[in-house]
């Protein structure tokens, strides 16, 4: 009878070279990426579970009830082979069984000595017989100077047997949000516009398994690799800081940067932002994907951008609001400091639903601006509903916003509003898209709280506005559209509705009831058949008093700043661009010419024209009919934005860039709040480019 019954009792082994420090022990196939004490536990477990599994008791020495000692001395040499130099045993059918079982060990990697391959001896003792296997190991490292004895009790396995697994990117595949800016986004613009697919690009940010299906990330980001010898090399141009992926998780963690220093016309001082972030962003099991960021950030600016940030400061004193970042408090005397976070967290229940709860940003539509859902305003919290089934694609999304306004600070606390919208997505055709767009915005009136009457995804949110009281509720209207010339031409556009009036209509007098807006574009991939140009034209059109209301707590606004376009309403705008990369190199260039009917603000002229939407568009209106856009102080804007550069690493879209801005900001008349200025700006950085930063106003 053969049996499997023997103990390790002493394993000792002689390095022949060196001493312990300067050594590295062998390692089998699965002790790799260990620590150096794990990797040295790992190598005496697995001798240990290899000659238990293969070591077969004699059947003389079974049935002679054998008790004693099997010594065995082997080396591992400079190529990983195990070899027996000598066996000590009573029964001869011991050695040669010893001899056959260390015959079948596989080849491992050999041991190191100051990073040179050298052999090492091991002094092994078998004890037989014992039913249940248990290992004690001594090792003991000999040396010119003196050997060590290591008395080795049981250890739990546990931490060294987490598997670690080969990072292959699985964020690619993931429900995770691809960070939204216009420049990323145009490289696979293209890819998921094709005539006949049937996925739904209008809301923003999408997921990267929602691209990764018409566009292969990893094969792309693949022929961007750079030849990496170094750890200090492949983090710097390749791969993530830190990644790891394990059986059914992964971790990302990334440093993230934005600075860049520069000079503009006017502007006393040189320009700088010193951004430092820290990004972490993971995957557990198939459903759950996260991600969290934190900015510490602080910088100065162009004259017309410090001196716009100051005009939306809050209440309390700080002294300005950046755009889309948030509240800013005084840095040095004539800089800010602004911290800022966004933070996202999605449950996949099933491929059709997908749960969002975060703390960023959101965007509705194809174009470079979004007339119902923009992203130009500071992040907030939400929480959002993705259904995706058919040729449907339904986005809800509950928002929570600030009035920061000292009219409605109370205690020293900010004004809670609340906004709620739905987004229906249908594909009518493979190549006409249809977007149906409501959106309610209501108070903490009289504790209402997050109203549940808007809650239900399916409701429409006019009739429920209306019977809770339409003066404490703005409820807007949208609908988009987009058509698919070919695989190159692409026609895109928006309507806002945010008041209507059936009568005004009829009666054709311009009246300022009549608010509304439209979008019209137009994207030209791969233009001129020159490979990963775009081309877009975009004009936008908001008539007076769009995204205002009757009580400004429940105005189309957050932290001072419009949800909608970034300019308010009483706008109008041309907006030309370009975007073209090739391998690690890239170029944009954005021209806009806009029009805006600006406010007064004199003692002799107090009216309200319809541009400032954080007044009420009851009190000094300053028309009924005739309401036209550029009303007021009307002042036309030149905006000419062209930037170049490299991208350093396709991971973390680090970038090198050089930007230069040309703006022409032309009132009709000046006033104190607004001025003619004409400003020149050049700036030249280095950012991970995750979100979009808007510097057009």
């Amino acid at each position: 009878m053969k049996k499997k019954l023997l103990i390790l009792l002493f394993f000792t082994a002689y390095f022949v070279q060196g001493q312990e420090s300067n050594v590295v022990l062998p390692q089998f196939e699965n002790c790799k990426n260990l620590n150096p004490a794990a990797t040295k536990e790992c190598f005496y477990q697995q001798i240990q579970q290899l000659v238990f599994d293969n070591f077969k008791v004699p059947d003389l020495v079974a049935r002679n009830n054998y008790k004693g000692i099997v010594n065995v001395l082997f080396e591992v040499d400079t190529v990983g082979v195990f070899k027996v130099q000598y066996v000590d045993a009573i029964y001869p059918e011991l050695t040669v069984e010893t001899k056959r079982v260390f015959s079948m060990l596989p080849k491992v990697k050999p041991a190191l000595q100051n990073g040179k391959p050298a052999f090492v001896k091991y002094n092994l003792k078998i004890a037989i017989p014992l039913k249940n296997p248990q290992v004690e190991f001594q090792a003991k490292y000999e040396s010119k100077v003196d050997s060590i004895k290591i008395n080795r009790e049981k250890v739990l396995t546990e931490f060294d047997s987490i598997v670690s697994k080969k990072f292959d990117n699985p964020i690619y595949k993931s429900a995770l949000n691809i960070p939204f800016t216009h420049s990323y986004y145009a490289q696979f613009d293209s890819a998921i516009n094709q005539v006949g697919s049937n996925n739904h690009t209008g809301s923003k940010p999408l997921t990267y398994n929602e691209v990764n299906a018409y566009y292969d990330f990893k094969a792309v980001n693949g022929k961007l690799m750079k030849n990496a010898d170094s750890w200090l090399e492949k983090k710097l141009w390749n791969e993530h800081f830190f990644q790891f992926q394990g059986e059914d998780y992964w971790i990302i963690i990334n440093p993230l940067l934005d600075v860049r220093v520069g000079a503009a016309s006017g502007t006393v001082s040189s320009t700088f932002n010193n951004t430092r972030g820290l990004q972490v962003q993971a995957g557990l099991g198939d459903n759950l994907v996260l991600t969290t960021t934190v900015f510490e950030s602080q910088g100065r600016f162009a004259d017309y951008y410090n001196q716009y940030s100051n005009s939306i400061k809050p209440s309390g004193g700080n002294p300005a609001i950046i755009p889309g970042i948030g509240i800013a408090k005084e840095f040095k005397t004539d800089a800010y400091d602004f911290p800022s976070a966004d933070a996202n967290i999605t449950y996949s229940p099933s491929k059709k639903i997908n749960l969002q709860l975060g703390y960023g940003r959101n965007f509705i539509g194809d174009g470079y601006r979004s007339l119902l859902l923009g992203d130009a305003a500071s992040p907030y919290p939400y929480f959002k509903i993705n259904t995706t089934f058919w040729k449907i694609k339904y986005t809800n999304t509950y928002m929570w916003l600030k009035d920061v306004r000292e009219e409605v600070t109370q205690e020293r606390t900010y004004a809670t509003k609340f906004m709620a919208n739905h987004y229906l997505s249908w594909n009518v055709t493979k190549r006409w898209n249809l977007g149906f767009f409501e959106s309610v915005v209501w108070a903490n009136s009289n504790d209402r709280g997050f109203d549940a009457n808007f809650i239900n995804p399916i409701i429409f949110y006019r009739t429920v506005e209306f019977t809770s009281s339409a003066r404490s509720g703005n409820a807007v209207l949208g609908l988009t559209t987009k058509y698919k010339f070919n695989n190159q031409v692409n026609f895109y556009g928006q309507f806002i509705l945010d008041e209507f009036s059936l009568g005004d209509v009829k009666a054709q007098d311009q009246s300022w009831k009549n608010k509304y807006g439209y979008q019209l574009g137009l994207k030209y991939y791969n233009a001129f058949k020159i490979p990963n140009l775009l081309l877009q034209l975009e004009y936008n059109n908001i008539r007076p008093y769009v995204y205002s209301h009757s009580d400004p707590l429940t105005n189309y606004g957050h932290n001072n700043q419009s949800i909608g376009h970034a300019w308010g309403g009483n706008t109008r705008e041309l907006i030309a661009a370009a975007r073209y990369h090739k391998g690690r190199y890239f170029a944009d260039a954005k021209v806009t010419y806009g029009i805006r009917g600006l406010d007064f603000n004199t003692a002799t002229d107090s009216l309200n024209y319809g541009g400032n939407i954080y007044r009420d568009y009851d009190e000094n209106r300053a028309l009924d009919t005739g309401v036209k856009i550029g009303q007021g102080n009307k002042t036309s804007i030149v905006i000419a934005d062209l930037q170049a550069g490299y991208l350093v690493n396709p991971s973390t879209n680090l970038k090198l860039f050089a930007n230069y801005m040309y703006r022409r900001f032309d009132p009709k008349t000046e006033t104190d709040l607004v001025k003619q200025s004409t400003t020149s700006w050049f700036t030249v950085g280095i950012r991970s480019d995750i979100f979009n930063w808007y510097f057009d106003y």
